[in-house]
């Protein structure tokens, strides 16, 4: 399915590049950028089980991207090397931050209309808010897809993203090989299939866009990977008056996830539950025109979680959304994500200068169901008995350019304290508040 699918996008590419009379006399455009960003963090005061109370982490990640674009074709590509040292033994680092020379994208894009775009390959994807499908700077991984996506973009900023993929898993996958630094190529998983779309109209009312989405996941066990079968589709929208000094702005994004999955991913697990699953993020902010540009808002975020009724399944799966912009910083940390979780929020930003900006929050965080694991957590009370207040989380982070454009230095930490579920559940360790640092210092080329 996925060689049909590469073979019929570029049967649609291929003669629009053959019937151009003019693409031998367009001039050749090479452009050649990338990053290298080191990061040092530590971790106390764990809050996962299986992991040591405390950790540190020295992490590289070199990004190299080049394009060649002739007339309305471009050949795109991209390498990413991300290697990490110093984390201790039964430490929570994955794929996510050590991924060890990785050709991230390479694809063929070629446009043959104004404001339209086909692509065939191997991509990344960032969609709407990125909270289902997403590519974030925090990680120092890309998630990348195999497949075709078509883009279109009229004057008026209204757009349609339309794709079909298998999402590459990201390799290797022991722990012992992830700490080695082993360099093992992703591979496409040939048991997922993930397509969908998304429709942005640019101004519904005012300057509110609105955006609608759907997405499949088709998920089949593999002979060495057995999986939980997912057969999920999601379906959301969002409204979105984007920030803007001296006014008011405010989201809301809603999604419904509807199908068929496992409770397990054992082998023995062949029995099918109804998923009913759900995810909301409101937000209102206001920024001020004053010399600092400081913006305040609250933001309110919801995501189901497991009941205890035998025949459906209502955990919401985040599909491949990303979760730092609302939840704070991964790597070591990230305990918070969008899965069973009731959790408001208040943060405060500002930029005192062209070259600095700050950023300051506090989030709270209940269990959506108490007796389903927390967030991202891993923590879990089945009987329900340890309650339902996982913690509040206090963040703050600093960002100044160096260099303007160039060299960028950023300093951030995360202070988690643990509320009655994180202290009492039965498999929460016994640790104190969790504590989280990371400086980084990222220079553009």
């Amino acid at each position: 399915m996925a060689l049909a699918t590469i073979r019929l996008a570029c049967a649609a590419i291929l003669p629009v590049i053959i019937a151009s009379p003019a693409l031998a006399q367009d001039k050749v455009k090479l452009s050649l950028n990338g990053s290298v960003r080191v990061r040092a963090e530590t971790i106390g005061g764990q809050f996962r089980p299986n992991t040591p109370e405390s950790d540190s982490f020295l992490s590289f990640r070199t990004m190299v991207s080049a394009k060649v674009d002739i007339g309305p074709v471009t050949f795109g590509g991209e390498v990413v090397d991300a290697r990490g040292y110093g984390e201790n033994e039964r430490s929570s680092v994955r794929t996510n931050e050590i991924n060890d020379l990785e050709p991230a994208q390479l694809y063929l894009a070629v446009r043959p209309a104004k404001g339209v775009q086909l692509t065939a390959g191997k991509f990344s994807m960032d969609i709407g808010g990125s909270r289902m499908v997403g590519r974030t700077d925090f990680p120092n991984g890309v998630p990348s897809y195999l497949g075709a996506k078509l883009e279109v973009a009229a004057k008026n900023k209204n757009a349609l993203i339309l794709f079909w993929t298998r999402p590459f898993t990201a390799l290797p996958d022991t722990p012992a090989d992830i700490y080695d630094n082993k360099v093992q190529l992703d591979r496409a998983t040939e048991n997922i299939e993930f397509f969908g779309g998304n429709a942005t109209l640019a101004r519904l009312f005012g300057k509110t866009s609105l955006e609608t989405y759907g997405f499949r996941l088709i998920e089949h066990d593999r002979t060495t990977h057995p999986t939980r079968n997912r057969r999920l589709v999601t379906v959301g929208a969002r409204l979105r008056l984007a920030p803007a000094k001296g006014n008011f702005d405010y989201e809301v994004e809603a999604a419904l996830q509807r199908g068929l999955a496992r409770a397990t991913a054992a082998v023995s697990d062949v029995r099918d539950l109804k998923v009913r699953a759900g995810f909301v993020h409101a937000e209102a902010g206001r920024s001020f025109a004053s010399k600092w540009a400081p913006r305040v808002s609250m933001a309110f975020d919801y995501a189901s979680g497991e009941t205890g009724n035998p025949d459906t399944y209502t955990r919401f799966d985040t599909l491949y959304g990303a979760r730092r912009a609302d939840f704070g910083p991964l790597s070591l940390y990230g305990p918070l994500g969008r899965a069973n979780i009731l959790s408001p929020a208040v943060r405060l930003e500002a930029r005192p200068s062209k070259r600095l900006d700050l950023m300051g929050s506090v989030r709270a965080a209940w269990l959506a169901s108490a007796i389903d694991s927390f967030a991202s957590t891993s923590v879990t009370d089945k009987t329900g008995k340890s309650g339902s207040y996982g913690g509040t989380q206090f963040e703050l982070r600093a960002r100044r350019w160096l260099i303007p454009q160039k060299l960028r230095f950023e300093l951030g930490a995360a202070y988690l304290a643990k509320g009655r579920f994180l202290r009492d559940a039965p498999n929460a360790p016994h640790t104190a508040d969790t504590k989280f640092g990371h400086a980084d210092l990222s220079y553009a080329f």
